[in-house]
């Protein structure tokens, strides 16, 4: 089909096992580690160098995940002198809910991005017009 890349099945210097997740990962975010990570390198769709991504998508849901318990605890607003204000776990939740959805996709751990996802390094042996390794 005119237009649409080959899926690459694997990546090259793709991890052969899940590392632990980091110590000063928190609770929640060891949990996400634990879940996606493993499917990720039986997949062979993470390499080494791009740990950092799981990392920062899987801090950003324990973030999300504190801000939530914290607004469920507290409710959306509080009373300040000059009257009702937004909690700032409201922005914290939005932001790293976001930035949880952002990253989810970058590592084609959602139903879109799952067939676009080719591990985000290059390497699957097809060289362009350029003459560039695609």
């Amino acid at each position: 089909m005119k237009g649409r890349k080959a899926g690459i099945k694997a990546l090259d210097g793709a991890l052969a096992e899940a590392p632990r997740p980091p110590s000063w990962m928190p609770a929640h975010g060891k949990a996400e580690w634990r879940r996606v990570l493993p499917q990720l390198v039986a997949d062979r769709k993470i390499a080494a160098h791009e740990i950092q991504t799981v990392e920062a998508y899987c801090l950003a849901v324990a973030t999300m995940r504190q801000a939530e318990e914290a607004v469920r605890k507290h409710g959306l607003t509080f009373e300040s002198d000059s009257g009702p204000k937004r909690r700032p776990e409201t922005t914290i939740l939005k932001e790293n809910l976001e930035a949880a959805r952002r990253l989810a996709a970058e590592l084609g751990l959602t139903p879109a991005s799952r067939g676009k996802n080719s591990g985000g390094a290059r390497g699957n042996g097809e060289i362009s017009e350029f003459g560039i390794d695609i």
